[in-house]
């Protein structure tokens, strides 16, 4: 009895999950909506039905599956090592992409309280790398520290997110969201696709949710139902909000702003009250992007000490940080966002997003595919392992599409960076195979 009174409920699994999923990810999507118009909301519905079936799928895979590397582990039980390595490569590519989208975020917020920072894409660029090394270095002193920091952070976005979908009605103006609908004049079909990879990125990290089973009082009820409550009251939230700010700040005004929460708070209270929602952006940006590097850190950590990344990936300092590792993820991001810089930022935000959302369907298909042979080895009955089935197919198929709505750019690059973890590979396994001689 003692042992439940230390494990999670519901609500509290609910609300760590909800938490996971927010972060940063909805902090410029207004704007970047905003390019094809009110109507992109269509494509929050269709991924808030696909982010349903992957959180599922995801919880029912954490259950029953609990061997340490999460979707890699996964992986593995259906397509062998090498998916093990493909969907740690993979993701470990996919939070690079995504540390630097944060970084470019946060300086769509900055500018506000420094405008030198979007005077030049030069500038933009200087800005991006310094908040890259700085929340890098405030890593290396391990999980806890980063661990208090993000908890706190977090709420930076997720109050004026939350608060916007519900005090936001009282400014909203149908005209202007109604201006705002189909500028264009684009079909449905078009407004989902090009809004799809978008929203998906709002979702990123739904696949920790089943992670920590272990931990929670009657796992098989309320793991998945948590991830589903999490994944409709972000979703709700997410449509919610972005539905409101399209309908108080013009649509042509609303897909120019680098800061779009901070704009339409200025608009419904005070330029003050916008200042301080545009800090606390700021603050959740930072927090986001501290977690999401360590993690990474602690990936490219776990496939070191199985043998699968270099051996430096593996080395911690007295804190118990792999800070080598850092510094060779930090000169990824670096590069990458030299590589990236765009003549405004948003168009950098987009282009870095649409890769990451490819990247990351790697391993979600690869982890995802492994649901039966997951469910068939926990023997579970008929009924749930034909549940499980239906909603890990639904979950799948979305994510293919979420891949194929990238676009040709992001598929194409994402292509030649996962064939390159084939190529890695193969000197791994034969590195593996001569070892396994040698012993034998």
């Amino acid at each position: 009895m003692s042992s439940n009174n230390n494990k999670m409920g519901l609500m509290g699994l609910t609300t760590i999950v909800t938490v996971n999923m927010m972060g940063s990810g909805i902090i410029l999507l207004p704007s970047s909506l905003a390019a094809t118009g009110g109507i992109a909301l269509l494509a929050w519905v269709v991924t808030a039905i696909g982010a349903l079936a992957i959180a599922y799928a995801f919880a029912k895979c954490g259950m029953y599956c609990t061997d340490d590397g999460g979707m890699s582990a996964y992986a593995e039980k259906a397509h062998g090592k090498s998916s093990f390595f493909i969907a740690s490569y993979t993701y470990y590519v996919c939070l690079v992409i995504s540390a630097v989208a944060i970084a470019v975020s946060c300086v769509g917020y900055l500018e506000y309280f420094i405008p030198w920072l979007k005077e030049t894409p030069i500038h933009t660029f200087v800005g991006v790398i310094s908040i890259l090394i700085i929340t890098m270095f405030a890593n290396v002193k391990g999980a806890k520290i980063t661990g208090q920091i993000s908890t706190i952070t977090v709420w930076g976005i997720i109050i004026p997110v939350l608060g916007l979908s519900i005090i936001g009605w009282f400014w909203f103006d149908a005209k202007v969201f109604e201006e705002a609908w189909n500028p264009h004049d684009i079909s449905a079909g078009s407004a989902i696709y090009s809004g799809m990879a978008l929203t998906l990125w709002a979702f990123l990290g739904i696949e920790s949710a089943g992670a920590n089973s272990g931990t929670v009082e009657n796992p098989k009820r309320n793991v998945p139902l948590a991830c589903m409550l999490a994944t409709v009251f972000s979703a709700a939230t997410y449509i919610a909000s972005t539905t409101v700010i399209q309908g108080i700040i013009p649509n042509e005004v609303l897909a120019k702003s680098d800061s779009p929460f901070g704009l339409v708070f200025a608009q419904m209270f005070s330029p003050l009250v916008g200042e301080i929602i545009t800090a606390m952006a700021i603050m959740a940006c930072l927090g986001s992007l501290l977690g999401w590097q360590f993690t990474n850190a602690q990936v490219s950590k776990v496939a070191a000490d199985m043998r699968l990344f270099p051996k430096v990936f593996g080395d911690v300092n007295k804190y118990d940080a792999p800070f080598k590792g850092m510094m060779i993820m930090l000169a990824f991001e670096l590069i990458l966002a030299i590589m990236t810089i765009s003549p405004t930022l948003l168009k950098q935000f987009n282009v870095l997003v649409n890769l990451a959302v490819f990247i990351n369907m790697v391993p979600y298909v690869l982890a995802l595919t492994a649901l039966g042979i997951i469910m068939k080895n926990a023997d579970v009955n008929q009924k749930e392992y034909n549940n499980g089935i239906i909603i890990g197919s639904v979950a799948v198929l979305y994510s293919i599409y979420g891949a194929y709505s990238t676009g040709e750019v992001a598929v194409f690059y994402g292509a030649i960076i996962t064939l390159l973890g084939y190529f890695f590979y193969g000197f791994i396994a034969s590195r593996e195979a001569v070892n396994n001689k040698v012993s034998s």
